[in-house]
């Protein structure tokens, strides 16, 4: 008789950390594959990176952000205040550990879960971080998540903020290459949401004055808008929208806290029902919704506190209010 698969105290394990981001990327950084699709892992990893140097502009902190990639080293570096040197090890290599727990400093912030640069790390083969403030730096190096340098304090006369360098680990994505479309135009939307953020690409520069107006002007050819664009600024909102004369299909881009929800949400949900609703009692019609929406080309753009998205890549907000004390999304927008 075939004997039964034992299940004891010996079959169960726990991973550390590293282990289990390494042996469960997808939970992390949503798929892996080689950089030929905007949304494969290597750029999840970039834009893990710079989220936290975003975060440190939108606390007013570093206007420039440095981003080079030669071959696959990839270097972000920014002007903000630099992580508190005695953390540096921490913030990269130990889960739940970060500045954003603590919402006061944080309380629009798109990494929540402090886990984004532990998942660049442990998924990386090579990473490098440094941070400098008060006039002193402290780095360390790492490979998949295993500590490998630990440099000591020592005086410094740079310019404070943090650099952080990695190469994505071959093991995990396989034959993969970095395409610079799909990184410029990750690069410009930070730019839109962040208007006086400057990011230089391998020595380009990128700028916005006029948020998602600029976008919706790359996004559709003046001669082909209806209208000029429509574009609303409020507090934690900003919209900008016409229709086109030849594309027949609604054209949506969206935005939470400055994270691209390219699928989605509750917020781009009410913004299709505002616009509806808004037309119709205007004209007082009973026009079709579809009719209304046909040919849209727009952005939405909002800030949410501690956003609740479908999944750790962010690409579908769930939340339905905006913060402990606000409205619910939908009366928001």
């Amino acid at each position: 008789m075939q004997e039964q698969n034992q299940y004891t105290e010996d079959n169960i394990r726990s991973l550390d950390w590293k282990e289990h981001i390494r042996m469960r990327p997808g939970m992390y950084i949503g798929k892996l594959g080689d950089g030929s699709s905007p949304d494969d892992g290597i750029y999840i990893l970039l834009k893990e990176t710079i989220d936290n140097c975003i975060d440190e502009f939108v606390m007013g902190a570093g206007k420039v952000i440095e981003v080079t990639i030669k071959d696959k080293l990839v270097t972000v570096r920014d002007y903000g205040r630099g992580i508190p040197l005695g953390k540096v090890v921490d913030v990269v290599s130990k889960m739940n550990t970060g500045g954003k727990y603590d919402s006061k400093a944080f309380k629009k912030s798109v990494g929540l879960n402090g886990v984004g640069t532990k998942a660049v790390n442990a998924l990386s083969n090579y990473f490098r971080v440094e941070s400098v403030r008060d006039n002193q730096q402290k780095a360390a190096e790492f490979s998949a998540g295993n500590l490998t340098i630990e440099e000591d304090i020592i005086e410094s006369t740079k310019r404070r903020g943090t650099k952080v360098s990695f190469v994505a680990d071959e093991t995990i994505f396989k034959n993969y290459k970095y395409r610079n479309e799909y990184i410029i135009k990750m690069l410009k939307n930070y730019c839109y949401l962040n208007t006086g953020l400057t990011i230089y690409y391998n020595g380009e520069k990128y700028y916005s004055d006029n948020g998602l107006k600029d976008l919706l002007e790359e996004a559709i050819h003046e001669d082909d808008m209806v209208y000029p664009i429509i574009h609303l600024l409020g507090d934690d909102i900003e919209i900008a929208l016409t229709h086109s004369k030849s594309q027949y299909s609604e054209e949506y881009h969206s935005f939470v806290n400055g994270q691209n929800t390219t699928q989605g949400g509750t917020h781009l949900g009410a913004f299709r029902e505002a616009i509806v609703k808004t037309i119709k009692e205007f004209y007082n019609k009973p026009f079709e919704a579809s009719d209304i929406r046909k040919s849209i080309v727009s952005a939405i753009s909002i800030k949410v506190e501690e956003p609740v998205f479908e999944s750790q890549t962010k690409t579908k907000l769930g939340s339905t209010e905006i913060g402990p004390k606000g409205p619910s999304v939908r009366t928001f927008v």
